[in-house]
């Protein structure tokens, strides 16, 4: 009976605020444009279906090389394209490599073509001329034109099911084709075996399993059309080989029930007038045909796609309004926005039994949780699983019980490092899962076995063949013969190493704290005490002589440069502003990383760092210096982290289609900027600890899980009071540059008195 009277008065609470329309001021177009990689499709809160259109079909492969230019499509979508191929049913947001692109279906009319031409010539193949004027994206449906053709494509979702109406403009006989070949960073090789049976005139099933990121991933799908249609056929683009089979006896191009191969497309024939609609649907599953159909039947068994897309929207609206916030109207756009791009990823992988496949290539249930995948952990543990932890706790709890399964079930023996599709693609340095981890459990998220998880963290710290964990142990660092990011990996499992102390140390487990807590200052065996940067060190002990402490490339570090790696101790703030020379030297370094000129000869050769994304020498655009400017409140200036914080937020974010300052990273660079929006931010998640910083809104109301509510004000805010004057907490003064989990959790208000003059107290 209490706990009934406990979730009354949670609802009551929830319900007590009015939701606001808030789907509008979202706009999945921002970040399309040059970084930022994400794609303006449809698809609904974490779900499996992330519908969107992809604009071309460029290889990874180049003259037995990488392609580079395949790097602009790690979304599908690429917003200087003038063409689309086609709407496929799986993407991944904002990342800086990329995979999946399954299932692309795209309508036309006229002559049958079945390869999708070249982007000069559109009507050379199946894909299609497009303008902006004619695109409608919103968080859960896409509308564009097709301009070859004068149809109208429009796209919604539910979890697992992509929903497509074509709508053609003229009489004249109809093609839908189903692009089996199709994929992101794409090569000849990449589909290992595709299989379709023509189930009847309006029903196909099959699946495909493909060699790629994920080096062994196989995904289902059920196809449904609400119009029969009246032919089908297929062509395989196969190489020749010499052994043909029996299958030969049967003309398989035309007509034929079941087909398997390689590298296929099929066609799906239908007679239209003007004016008529054709719904399609299609439903994904890593299980099984039998699951895909059943998750189709489960979630959308009707036609109506505007009650699919109103469903949607109607989720959309309901996360959104998990925070409400009074900003001006492109201060909202970039806020929901940001919102709306953190509740993309990780995303569900399971079907509506509850079964998915696991790290092993099982099939398994999930019990008493929800399965995830998408984990890209180097990005995302530094704030936005924090962030989960806040708004999305049930969600993380489920994230972290998913990691936990993949550990049972991975032969390593180890948390997922950047994990897919029952894969782990390694992509990436340290063992950020257990940041994860510890986090959710020092926080109080995570309700499962918090010893056991321990070990697992344990288990995963000591994998001694694991990118210079041997060494790592043995001499406290990673020699720079032994790995080319040796010192950012030293750095970043030296902070993992704390995160696996504090969970200890939550645990009462003091031989763990104290083993790994030793470990966590393994930092100070990469840094160089004569120059006070971190660098590379050999195996003998001594550092790298040709040493350059601005380049990106070749100097031990991944995705920066030591100017910026050389402030990655968010564990031990204090003692790495001692070994820097105090708090005056520490606040000097800071000033002069922000304002030097990093000149583009130092990042050349990294494709994930670019000039919008970097502000002096700080590199936002980029992980690894998103704790940087609140360090300042270490040094004693936390007016310099006020005056730093509101600039990266006006210039790393605009309304606009190039309006990230680098890729998104599924939802980490948003993640980044809704803490700081609020005034506070995760610097070493792993700790119950948030540093102040400037907040941009003029008030935000956070609904937690827990039913309290947690308010954001401040007072004289403005564009120019970007300085934090004095901070009330519960209307009692706040003499302290930090925030405590615990004392959100309990609701209340914070509150901001802002000024245009910065205060030196």
């Amino acid at each position: 009976m209490k706990r009934f009277l406990f979730l009354l008065c949670a609802v009551t609470a929830f319900s007590s605020q009015a939701q606001q329309h808030l789907v509008p001021y979202v706009r999945p177009l921002i970040g399309t444009e040059k970084m930022g990689h994400t794609y303006p499709g449809a698809t609904v809160p974490f779900g499996a279906v992330q519908l969107s259109p992809d604009t071309d079909t460029l290889s990874y492969e180049l003259n037995g090389r990488y392609n580079g230019d395949v790097y602009k499509y790690c979304a599908g979508y690429k917003y200087e394209d003038k063409t689309i191929v086609g709407f496929s049913h799986t993407h991944f947001s904002g990342t800086g490599h990329s995979d999946l692109g399954d299932f692309l279906l795209m309508p036309t009319q006229g002559p049958l073509q079945l390869t999708p031409g070249v982007a000069s010539d559109p009507r050379s193949g199946f894909r299609s001329a497009f303008s902006h004027a004619n695109e409608v994206a919103e968080a859960g449906y896409y509308k564009v034109r097709l301009d070859d053709d004068n149809i109208q494509a429009e796209l919604t979702a539910t979890d697992r099911v992509g929903v497509h109406r074509y709508t053609f403009a003229q009489s004249a006989p109809a093609h839908v084709i189903l692009d089996l070949m199709s994929g992101i960073y794409n090569y000849d090789d990449k589909v290992v075996w595709t299989y379709v049976r023509v189930v009847n005139d309006t029903l196909i099933t099959g699946y495909r399993q493909t060699n790629g990121w994920a080096r062994t991933r196989t995904e289902y799908f059920a196809l449904s059309f609400s119009k029969k249609f009246t032919s089908y056929g297929q062509r395989n683009f196969d190489k020749p080989q010499v052994y043909k089979g029996f299958w030969r006896k049967f003309d398989q191009n035309h007509n034929f029930p079941e087909i398997a191969g390689k590298r296929i497309r099929m066609h799906f024939d239908f007679d239209v007038k003007s004016g008529e609609a054709v719904v399609a649907k299609m439903a994904i599953s890593p299980v099984s045909q039998e699951n895909a159909l059943a998750n189709l039947k489960a979630e959308v068994p009707g036609w109506s796609f505007d009650a699919v897309k109103k469903q949607a929207q109607d989720r959309w609206n309901t996360e959104l309004n998990k925070i409400q916030i009074e900003a001006s109207e492109n201060d909202k756009i970039n806020f929901y926005t940001s919102l709306y791009h953190t509740f993309i990823n990780p995303t569900v992988y399971m079907d509506t039994d509850g079964r998915y496949r696991g790290l092993d290539q099982e099939i398994h249930q999930a019990k008493g949780f929800t399965n995830y995948t998408t984990f890209s952990l180097w990005d995302t543990y530094r704030a936005l699983h924090p962030f989960f932890n806040l708004i999305q706790p049930g969600r993380n709890n489920d994230m972290v019980a998913s990691m936990m399964k993949h550990f049972e079930q991975s032969t390593m023996k180890m948390l997922p490092v950047w994990s897919h599709y029952a894969n782990d693609n390694w992509c990436m340095s340290g063992y950020h899962s257990v940041s994860v981890v510890a986090d959710a459990i020092i926080k109080g998220v995570y309700t499962g076995d918090a010893n056991q998880a321990l070990e697992a963290c344990i288990t995963t710290s000591n994998r001694r063949t694991y990118e210079g964990i041997g060494p790592y142990i043995d001499l406290g660092y990673i020699p720079a013969e032994s790995n080319g990011t040796s010192v950012s990996n030293t750095l970043e499992y030296a902070y993992d190493d704390w995160c696996i102390a504090q969970l200890a140390k939550k645990l009462n487990r003091m031989d763990v704290y104290e083993t790994y807590l030793k470990r966590s200052q393994n930092w100070r065996n990469v840094f160089d005490t004569s120059i006070r940067f971190m660098r590379p060190k050999s195996r003998e002990g001594v550092f790298k002589k040709d040493f350059d402490v601005y380049s990106t490339h070749g100097q031990g570090f991944i995705e920066g440069n030591s100017w910026n790696f050389s402030f990655f101790v968010p564990q031990d703030p204090a003692s790495l502003m001692a070994a820097m020379g105090g708090p005056k030297a520490f606040g000097a370094r800071l000033d002069t990383l922000f304002a030097m000129h990093l000149s583009d000869q130092f990042f050349a050769e990294t494709e994930d760092i670019t000039r919008e994304g970097i502000i002096g020498g700080y590199i936002h655009g980029n992980e690894p210096a998103h704790h940087v400017a609140y360090l300042y409140n270490w040094a004693g200036q936390p007016w310099k982290t006020q005056q730093r914080i509101r600039m990266i937020l006006k210039m790393q974010y605009k309304p606009t289609p190039d309006g990230l300052g680098g890729n998104d990273d599924c939802g980490q660079m948003s993640a980044w900027y809704l803490f700081s929006a609020m005034g506070f931010y995760p610097v070493a998640p792993g700790s119950e600890q948030y540093s102040l910083g400037s907040p941009l809104v003029k008030s935000a109301r956070l609904q937690l899980e827990n039913g309290k509510v947690f308010n954001v004000e401040t007072v004289n805010q403005s564009e120019k009071n970007v300085y934090v004057e004095k901070v009330l907490l519960n209307g009692k003064p706040l003499n302290s540059l930090f925030l405590s989990h615990s004392d959100i959790l309990k609701g209340g208000t914070i509150t901001f008195h802002m000024s245009a003059k910065p205060v030196k107290k």
